[in-house]
């Protein structure tokens, strides 16, 4: 069942056991059922040790009693590795279950048989005794791998796991086993005995830092958020990212039109860039593509409100001393908050990220929000086939709210025939081509309105320039032809032969 709204009005009860990680309480529609068993599942490293102290040490923070029954770890590990998220382990009490030291003798260990017996029963019995005489509300067992191994058969194992999952229940305990996934990858058996599975993965790209991302695979009587969900372990914990759907966004907005500085410009767009829109400038690179969407951000500023820019390919500080040379002051106006400038790493950020982020700057007040580049947000993304879905929702999410976005792409090539590395023209609702052309012995650059879905606009190619103006019209481009093409001819002449 996935979540497709928002939470109704619930009791304590059905609010159920928080992780205290926002992200993923809101994936799980509000935390696990209380008093339920459920299966935490991952590979080493993907940070599930990390997750269970912080539900742990939000059922403290609830004034609940906790228990970690640790079977991989011990307690020191777990306590440093506390400490390097800047936690105490203050009031989670920890179990540290080792074999006994007659077991660790080599003579006096029996048959194989006997001594698997005798390891698993005495296992589950200070495991039993333990629940007991705590009686704790939240419990994480750490790990389900070393059950599985002392059990040595898939029968005794789900026996062990039924009867801990009985105690529990009649206890009211909420419990989270933690499975490393080590002996077998995929245990159905357990699947089929949790009240809900969480799945934590990593991927490694072939450059950048590791991916991290979960997904619920089940949860049984509870609307949840399906797909996958980004999420990072920083100092401090993990954070997730639930996945964008715009359709949870809806808003009533007004309409209205963002003009640019120039006249000439807002002629070719029938009137400026309408509000709530997304516009693409595309054009090879250094046709000014960056400069002519932060004019449009300049102008969400004049109006008294407040512009978001997200660079992926060119530096904070080189953008802020060029726009200077331009006459646009993007220091004063970042001083003033009135624009924030945020330089993305294409290489260390996620999708889910990226979007969290773009959502917080809208939550912050932004009316304009800038991307550029697409390219460079592709280039977070490798290997990712969904491209094109995670840009439609979060144009759709931004048109919803009312927000004004232009992006730029840039496209392969510099005259003639040019490719474009991420076809997204279908999805904005105003197009805005740049182009350079040569004539009389330069180059120069060439602007037109090749898309607009609401409203009138030139259909005429202008040449344009910038300078310490600004971006500067001149008039219509209506002595050449093929200026598109970049090597343009005088009207009425025939094409030069090649």
């Amino acid at each position: 069942m996935q979540l497709t709204g928002e939470e109704g009005v619930k009791t304590d009860e059905e609010k159920g056991a928080r992780f205290g990680i926002s992200g993923l309480d809101a994936v799980l529609g509000g935390g696990l059922s209380r008093g339920r068993l459920f299966l935490l599942e991952g590979r080493p490293g993907t940070g599930k040790t990390t997750v269970a102290t912080q539900f742990l040490m939000e059922g403290t923070a609830q004034g609940e009693k906790c228990l970690y029954i640790t079977l991989s770890e011990t307690k020191d590990e777990l306590v440093s590795s506390a400490r390097s998220h800047g936690w105490s382990l203050d009031g989670i009490e920890i179990f540290e279950l080792v074999p006994p030291e007659s077991l660790l003798d080599e003579r006096q260990q029996q048959s194989l048989l006997y001594s698997s017996d005798l390891e698993l029963g005495e296992t589950t019995q200070r495991i039993f005794e333990t629940l007991a005489r705590i009686q704790p509300q939240r419990v994480v067992l750490d790990s389900l791998s070393e059950i599985r191994l002392l059990a040595q058969s898939s029968l005794r194992y789900r026996r062990q796991i039924l009867a801990l999952k009985q105690y529990l229940a009649r206890q009211r305990t909420t419990t989270l086993l933690l499975d490393d996934q080590s002996a077998m990858p995929e245990d159905g058996a357990m699947h089929s005995i949790a009240h809900g599975v969480i799945r934590l993965e990593e991927l490694a790209p072939e450059y950048g830092a590791e991916r991290r991302r979960l997904r619920i695979v089940k949860f049984r009587g509870r609307q949840f958020r399906g797909g996958f969900h980004d999420f990072t372990i920083d100092t401090g914990g993990i954070r997730v990212f639930p996945r964008l759907i715009s359709a949870e966004h809806r808003t009533d907005v007004t309409g209205g039109v963002l003009p640019s500085p120039s006249d000439e410009l807002n002629a070719l767009l029938g009137g400026g860039i309408d509000r709530g829109s997304s516009t693409l400038i595309i054009g090879p690179a250094g046709t000014g593509k960056s400069i002519l969407s932060l004019t449009f951000a300049q102008s969400t500023v004049t109006l008294g409100e407040k512009a978001s820019m997200f660079i992926f390919d060119e530096e904070r500080n080189w953008l802020i001393e060029r726009s200077r040379g331009l006459g646009i002051d993007l220091n004063g106006m970042i001083a003033r908050g009135q624009m924030e400038l945020h330089q993305v790493d294409a290489a260390e950020l996620t999708p889910g990220e990226f979007s969290q982020r773009v959502r917080e700057s809208v939550e912050r007040g932004a009316t304009t929000v800038v991307i550029d580049s697409l390219n460079g947000y592709s280039v977070s993304m490798p290997g990712e086939t969904a491209l094109i879905l995670h840009i439609h929702e979060l144009l759709q999410y931004l048109n919803r709210k009312g927000v004004t976005t232009l992006m730029t792409v840039a496209q392969h090539g510099l005259v003639g025939d040019m490719t474009t590395p991420v076809e997204v023209t279908y999805l904005s609702d105003i197009v805005i081509l740049l182009r350079y052309f040569e004539a009389m012995g330069r180059v120069r650059r060439a602007i037109s309105i090749v898309k607009k879905r609401s409203g009138h606009h030139e259909e005429t190619i202008r040449e344009y320039s910038i300078d310490g103006r600004g971006v500067t019209l001149g008039e219509p481009l209506t002595g050449f032809q093929g200026v598109l093409t970049g090597i343009p001819v005088l009207a009425g002449s025939a094409p030069a032969s090649p």
